[in-house]
């Protein structure tokens, strides 16, 4: 059995030492089949008031990259009709990046129950939060990413989201090119108050 004290101990280790990596820095090997199991396992422990599960999270495969690149591109080209070819080829080429790329959507309107908006985003947070610890637990990077093509029709069809549904974001993960250096972390008394 782990000692409490080790238990807390990497804990702290895992949680502080999170960084987010850019879906552009991660690259092959990317998590296994288990390994993708058990990091969407993970999301399955974020609080859920209600048991609603308002969230859920979808796999861009392999052979959806090519529809997904086409997607970005027409939602790029709706917003801005002046759009260069290297701006649209850019566009595509964020399809490509990550081994593993999920999307995180919400269900802010529907599921018949009066559980609040916020209720539904902050178990969306911590069920996104779960899978990027369990991702960086293994050793990979990761990443939330988001961006204006998200909200636009050619995405949002691509991934069938209802009426109801929102995206969240796309998370990112891989093998990081490098090690990305801890950044300067708040310190409590800079975020929490007493009454």
């Amino acid at each position: 059995m782990i000692s409490e004290s080790l238990f807390v101990d990497f804990a702290e280790m895992l949680i502080s030492t999170r960084r987010s990596i850019l879906p552009k820095r991660l690259f092959e090997p990317g998590p296994n089949d288990e390994q993708i199991e058990l990091i969407l396992s993970a999301a399955a422990a974020a609080p859920d008031h209600g048991l609603i599960r308002p969230w859920r999270f979808i796999i861009c495969t392999p052979s959806s990259r090519e529809s997904l690149a086409d997607a970005f591109a027409k939602s790029l080209v709706a917003r801005d009709s002046s759009a260069t070819p290297e701006q649209i080829s850019d566009a595509k080429n964020k399809a490509y990046r990550a081994p593993l790329l999920l999307l995180g959507v919400i269900n802010v309107r529907g599921l018949g129950v009066e559980i609040p908006i916020s209720e539904r985003y902050i178990s969306a947070g911590c069920a996104i939060q779960n899978i990027l610890l369990m991702a960086h637990s293994m050793g990979f990077g990761a990443s939330p990413t988001s961006g204006k093509s998200m909200y636009m029709d050619p995405v949002r069809n691509l991934f069938k989201l209802s009426d109801e549904e929102d995206p969240l974001c796309f998370i990112s993960i891989g093998t990081p090119d490098r090690e990305k250096p801890g950044q300067p972390r708040m310190i409590t008394k800079d975020f929490v108050s007493y009454i």
